[in-house]
């Protein structure tokens, strides 16, 4: 716990003074791709301030106004000469959200596992990605060559979910080549290859729940805790992600103080993105909560995104050989039905006999079905009953595009990628990747770190 309490002035005075840093800020424009001539590979940035996390795009030559507000810097996932692959774990506990930062080293303790199943994973491949810790988890980060063939491959594997809405959204931001959409389609199917095998090697070792997203889970003495392994970049168009900036500060406790508990929020303190390039987990974690050692990470470091097309080209041959591909495949056999005809198919869905929470789900989803543990009890559901993966998507998208009160909920958002994403990723939990882990399971061992997991405090108040 901090040594003191802080309130926001006090947090936003700490990020101006230690953004003042010089190495800070030749980080942040590496990992914005900038070069000598001061041009940027980033198509974007946005910066947050403690009331809202930013939509707004702005310039990338913006960051240093941003940078003296004392604001939380984020850069496009898009980028003009690579595509981005972003693999992102954290511990998240749906009944104390302040946990993670009130008790780091347990939260990372916890994670150990499945950070090392990740690193394991990618190195098999020969990927080695910038690794980059956050408040609550861990991001790796590398990139691929719009150039190379493994980029036309992926281009080649994706299937994007190009409805009108999508589309038009690509179109807004100038994004407008075929090739960037399939191959980010692609990535993602190829991202949830890599989740897969880091859950079936991690499993065996974790003491709480791991999910592919982050699903509601039964509670413990802890509350409902668990990891998870998010990639919901994917279940979106590419013009709308971001990516938090390393050596930003992280102000998202603030963004959501209802949840965290503002007699919280003053026991928290500043928190900051750093790379472990140059410093191992215990000090990462220590620099993570102090700007005076995060600025000294930063002038031992680097944050270039770097360029691993070649083992990413030898992830995507295993993939393609995979199980997990055929059943990628045999979700793409079918189509949503046309929206014309929603009346008389996905409308007479029978909801008496479903389950409790996918028949409440359908009633209600505003927001029971925006939820992804709604997504889920629906599409296990239907599963059971027989229905087309596909056609289950189409009828969480029918839902979806219907007047709930969304309000601005899908200004930004396409429903029907949202809905693919979702429930294709449920639906091929059913579908085993034991022999690919076996693969890497038997090659040569990854030294752990055994850190100890504390045995479960009282539960938080908030």
């Amino acid at each position: 716990m901090p040594a003191h309490l802080f309130d926001m002035q006090d947090i936003l005075a700490t990020l101006r003074d230690y953004y003042r840093q010089p190495a800070v800020r030749e980080r942040m424009l590496e990992f914005l791709g900038a070069d000598e001539a001061g041009d940027f590979t980033a198509e974007y940035i946005t910066a947050d301030t403690p009331a809202l996390a930013a939509r707004t795009p702005l310039l990338p030559w913006e960051l240093s106004a941003q940078l003296d507000a004392g604001h939380d810097i984020c850069r496009s996932l898009a980028d003009r000469d690579s595509l981005i692959a972003h693999l992102d774990i954290e511990y998240v506990n749906f009944d104390f959200p302040a946990d993670a930062y009130l008790d780091p080293a347990r939260a990372f303790a916890l994670q150990e596992p499945l950070e090392l199943a990740v690193k394991r994973v990618l190195g098999h491949y020969g990927i080695e990605a910038l690794h980059i810790l956050s408040g609550r988890g861990h991001h790796f980060v590398w990139r691929i060559s719009r150039a190379s063939r493994v980029f036309a491959r992926l281009a080649e594997t994706g299937r994007p979910t190009l409805t009108h809405d999508s589309l038009m959204l690509r179109r807004r931001d100038g994004l407008d080549a075929p090739s960037i959409t399939c191959a980010f389609a692609g990535l993602g199917l190829l991202m949830e290859f890599v989740a897969r095998l880091v859950i079936e090697l991690s499993t065996p070792e974790t003491v709480i729940p791991v999910e592919m997203t982050a699903v509601e889970v039964a509670p413990s003495s802890r509350g409902r805790e668990m990891l998870s392994i998010d990639l919901s970049e994917y279940a979106d168009p590419l013009p709308m992600r971001t990516i938090r900036i390393p050596y930003s500060g992280y102000l998202k406790p603030w963004q959501q103080t209802h949840a965290i508990g503002a007699g919280n929020l003053p026991r928290i303190g500043p928190i900051i993105f750093v790379t472990l390039d140059a410093a191992d987990l215990r000090h990462g974690i220590a620099a993570m909560r102090d700007p005076k050692l995060a600025a000294a990470l930063a002038r031992e470091s680097s944050a270039i995104i770097p360029d691993q097309t070649n083992g990413t080209e030898h992830l995507l041959h295993h993939y393609l050989g995979s199980d997990l591909q055929k059943a990628h495949d045999h979700f793409y056999t079918a189509r949503h039905d046309d929206p014309r005809r929603w009346p008389e198919t996905y409308d007479h869905t029978p909801l008496d006999f479903l389950p409790a929470g996918a028949r409440e789900a359908l009633r209600h989803p505003n927001d029971l079905l925006l939820r992804p543990v709604g997504m889920k009890n629906v599409t296990n559901a239907l599963l059971d009953r027989g229905w087309h993966p596909r056609h289950i998507a189409g009828l969480i998208r029918s839902k979806f595009e219907r007047d709930h009160a969304w309000g601005e909920e899908w200004k930004d958002y396409s429903p029907a990628l949202r809905a693919d994403y979702y429930t294709r990723m449920f639906a091929c939990e059913r579908t085993s990747v034991h022999t690919e882990a076996g693969e890497i399971a038997g090659a040569e061992h990854t030294p752990r770190l055994h850190w100890p997991v504390p045995r479960p405090p009282e539960p938080l108040e908030v």
